[in-house]
């Protein structure tokens, strides 16, 4: 099972021209294994797989398949609003070498519980792959319901759920409902803390882009059901989850990670645009007091 931090990867891109840039990708992959991030999860919501043509989403999952070696997992991003689409990429997936898949449910069109299932059913049948499921009605106004989760747990190729609601109760209904094997995950680092120590099994992480050794640590703490230290170090890395949510992601967290020299500054795909100027120095001055930022 995988489990533990998993980090949300951002894509990093090339100013001016916005194609992918593999090399810089490569060096944050090998970034996070040395930190302790336990799994990542390439062209997610994180990864703007909304505007990765075909090829690109592709050539992201197979550039950090190719750095991790089989060190830790990789999860690919493999959802769409097309079922036959989403079978389509996580099958390229599955044959790239990718660990397991993500597979957001399907935007825009809203489909009913019996659309989900259908759906989800119909990608487990096509491909021999592990699969997580991920709910965040935020995006996709898409809800799916915990009855529906737990009937989907009961497919042998579907091991999991990224519950990115934020709704503890809801948590606790599908950990009670699904298998002991099927893994929860916090899709929300707000509440992660809460979920994992429910009996979830790790928190895929947009915070985990810039302090990845910190939330590998948080994560192995509450999984582990130490509550008193999980909540203390929880509440310390609060300012860095606001933070990275002061416009949509990736927005902040792509300007975070330039700031830190990771990547570089400006390079984010329309219709998202670089950080407004007005969040610039509260961001800066957050990150500088996480000890973040290089030293001048």
């Amino acid at each position: 099972m995988i489990a533990g931090s998993i980090v949300a990867l951002v894509t990093p891109m090339v100013p001016g021209t916005l194609a992918v840039d593999i090399a810089t990708l490569k060096g944050l992959v090998e970034w996070h294994i040395t930190a302790g991030t336990d799994a990542i999860v390439a062209v997610g919501t994180t990864g703007e797989s909304a505007t990765l043509d075909v090829d690109e989403h592709l050539a992201v999952i197979k550039a950090c398949v190719e750095q991790a070696r089989g060190r830790i997992p990789i999860i690919a991003g493999t959802g769409a609003n097309s079922t036959s689409e989403a079978i389509q990429l996580t099958d390229a997936a599955n044959k790239s070498g990718a660990d397991a898949c993500l597979l957001v449910t399907p935007y825009y069109n809203k489909p009913t519980q019996e659309g989900l299932l259908r759906h989800y059913e119909a990608v487990a049948s096509a491909v021999d792959i592990p699969q997580i499921l991920y709910n965040v009605p935020s995006r996709t106004a898409c809800d799916m319901l915990p009855e529906t989760v737990c009937a989907l747990a009961q497919v042998n190729n579907i091991v999991g759920i990224k519950e990115a609601t934020g709704d503890m109760a809801r948590a606790r209904a599908i950990i009670a409902g699904c298998p002991a094997e099927f893994a929860v995950y916090s899709g929300d680092d707000v509440t992660a803390v809460e979920l994992m120590l429910l009996g979830g099994k790790g928190n895929i992480s947009v915070t985990a882009n810039i302090v990845p050794a910190r939330m590998h640590e948080l994560c192995a703490v509450a999984t582990a059901g130490n509550v008193s230290k999980a909540r203390e170090m929880g509440s310390v890395l609060t300012v860095l989850h606001d933070a990275l949510f002061v416009e949509s992601n990736p927005i902040p967290v792509k300007w975070a990670l330039a700031e830190m020299g990771l990547i570089a500054h400006d390079a984010i795909r329309l219709p998202l645009t670089p950080l407004s100027k007005v969040w610039h120095q509260q961001l800066r001055s957050v990150l500088s007091d996480a000890g973040l930022l290089p030293a001048n």
